[in-house]
């Protein structure tokens, strides 16, 4: 490929704040054909240390024709412009609306000449949950959030997509035109806009197949070649750029592009090559040790946690440019069920060369997470902690579950959790529901509000207490998580059947009281388990339990504890740095 790299200090700096910034999220990607129960899956986290943990609702309404409304920056909350409204929007929960559509993202950031001049556009944000509001399928969601930018620009930075139906799963690629074209006798050959919308790329997940995306495009060729059916009289194209977007709706198709993806790349002199030769990713965001390391290596976790000879791409995930890149999706050595798919959500890279649970900074109880910076420099060299999927910034995350043989109100659930997916819990939130419970529902506390009834504020406590002694305390965590989740799976999977005979008002008033119950129960048993750590686990000492119960002497009195003491390697990192004075004479 003859592409004009940029691997510069800038473009360095902008994979770091991408992996380590308040954009940083990992999405999954299960299609029906790699689950036990033939339902799809996306998962995403929402990772940022300004981001509050809520659970969004957008109830369906109708408009009258001329109705607009202002579109809102996620990430700031600031106003942008008005649009104007569809005639019906569909209800949202989450990421998820009535139909199950559901999208999911994660900020790659890219060339910086695409996104750092401040323009007017749509934000990533409002470009998700507009569309949500406006499509019934992925395919769909596809051609609404490209006009979107099309007709009224985009103003964030590189952006991926998971983009899910009950049936299909796609990942997007997509980035912003700022730049002036510098071949302009080029540019004046084809007709496109250079400063207006995106180019960008989708590309449907293959059935049987998993993908991920982390904070690092990674789309590379795609097909551009498609053929016409005489008979027919229309496109059954494989692979279709925007000009022909009516043709997504033909089941052969499984990419679609923008039309200027490759001829605006040209014409800003970043690519010299043959359109079969181009890599959206190698062009629009060139890949750099950041974004190997701190993006790349989440999916390579994930991936060799599901697929056979993942070994082979450890190097390329470690940061290593020349090694076998990793492909875009694998194919899983079993069918995974939603519970699976919850446990790739916790993940510190345990198994691998990267396992965050090994080294000293884990601390003296094994402690797998680095506060921030993720960089740091010690006599002249550079270094950088671990960005693991499970990270203690997280906002919210959910695995979103689609399952096309139940009623769309009750096939849709959102396995909604906050705080660190490590140690969340996802309590079953159906996409039905027109009710949010109180622990999750917006205005509910934030980020700089305490509120007694929140569960990102319960299970923030939770975590960060869990931190100070993780070895020990995350066993406590893990079994009520365990008693939870095993108890909402078998819950969801006798009231699936009940709910799907019902319809309407009554069906509303099932969804509403099983999703309410089941969050009050989760923020009950977590209130528990936050005093009970408490008392376990105060002043370094670990409190005898038995049956239960905490220990007694036969006077009444606290049984004495247990003090285990520190790691071998972390006492003898004491010895190292103090043991001359410390030593005993």
């Amino acid at each position: 490929m003859k592409i004009n790299r940029i691997i510069a200090a800038a473009l360095f700096g902008a994979a770091m704040l991408a992996a380590s910034g308040a954009d940083a999220c990992t999405n999954f990607l299960i299609t029906k054909g790699a689950t036990k129960d033939g339902s799809t899956m996306i998962t995403y986290a929402a990772d940022s240390h300004t981001l509050y943990g809520e659970l969004y609702y957008r109830k369906a309404a109708d408009y009258p024709a001329g109705t607009e409304f202002m579109l809102v920056e996620w990430d700031t909350g600031k106003p942008l412009f008005k649009i104007p409204q569809v005639a019906h929007t569909y209800s949202v929960v989450g990421n998820m609306n009535e139909h199950q559509l559901t999208i999911g993202e994660t900020t790659y950031g890219g060339r910086e000449e695409c996104w750092k001049s401040p323009i007017k556009g749509i934000d990533y944000g409002s470009l998700i949950y507009v569309t949500l509001q406006r499509a019934k399928t992925a395919r769909e969601a596809i051609e609404v959030m490209t006009r979107l930018v099309a007709t009224y620009g985009y103003c964030s930075e590189g952006e991926s997509f998971s983009i899910a139906d009950p049936e299909e799963v796609w990942v997007m690629d997509l980035i912003g035109k700022r730049s002036e074209p510098v071949k302009a006798d080029y540019a004046k050959k084809i007709k496109y806009n250079y400063q207006d919308g995106a180019v960008w790329v989708a590309r449907r997940v293959p059935d049987g197949y998993v993908s991920g995306h982390a904070n690092q495009a990674r789309i590379t060729q795609f097909p551009q070649e498609g053929k016409w059916n005489k008979a027919k009289g229309k496109g059954l194209h494989k692979a279709i750029s925007s000009a022909h977007m009516d043709y997504i709706y033909e089941p052969e198709v499984e990419c679609v592009y923008s039309a200027d993806a490759v001829d605006y790349a040209r014409a800003c002199g970043w690519y010299t090559g043959s359109d079969a030769d181009f890599s959206f990713c190698d062009t629009y965001a060139p890949l750099t040790f950041s974004g190997l390391r701190g993006c790349e290596a989440r999916v390579y976790a994930m991936f060799n946690r599901v697929a056979d000879d993942m070994k082979r791409y450890e190097k390329y995930a470690m940061g290593d440019a020349g090694a076998e890149r990793m492909p875009l999706w694998v194919k899983p050595n079993r069918k995974l069920d939603v519970h699976d798919v919850m446990e790739l959500m916790r993940d510190h890279y345990e198994g691998t060369a990267m396992d965050m649970t090994r080294d000293l900074g884990a601390g003296p109880f094994m402690c797998p997470y680095r506060w921030r910076p993720m960089g740091f420099e010690m006599d002249g060299r550079k270094y950088v902690h671990e960005r693991a999927t499970s990270t203690q910034q997280t906002g919210f995350s959910f695995v979103a579950q689609m399952r096309s043989w139940l009623p769309a109100k009750v096939g849709g659930i959102l396995w909604f959790g906050v705080d660190d997916t490590y140690s969340t819990v996802y309590c079953p939130m159906y996409c039905g529901i027109t009710e949010i419970p109180l622990c999750f529902r917006e205005g509910n506390g934030d980020m700089v509000t305490y509120s007694e009834s929140s569960a990102f504020w319960l299970f923030n406590r939770v975590s960060n207490f869990v931190y100070s002694r993780y070895s020990d305390m995350i066993v406590d965590v893990r079994h009520v998580q365990r008693r939870l989740e095993s108890g909402f799976l078998r819950d969801v999977q006798r009231f699936d059947e009940r709910a799907a005979k019902s319809e309407g008002e009554a069906l509303e008033r099932q969804l509403n009281d099983f999703c309410g119950r089941a969050a009050a129960r989760m923020f009950t048993e977590w209130s528990d388990l936050d005093k009970h750590l408490l008392v376990k686990y105060m002043d370094g000492n670990i409190k005898l339990e038995r049956g239960g119960r905490f220990e007694r002497t036969e006077t009444g009195m606290s049984a004495m504890p247990k003090q285990p003491p520190y790691r071998q390697e972390w006492l003898r990192m004491i010895v190292r740095d103090h043991g001359r004075v410390i030593q005993e004479q």
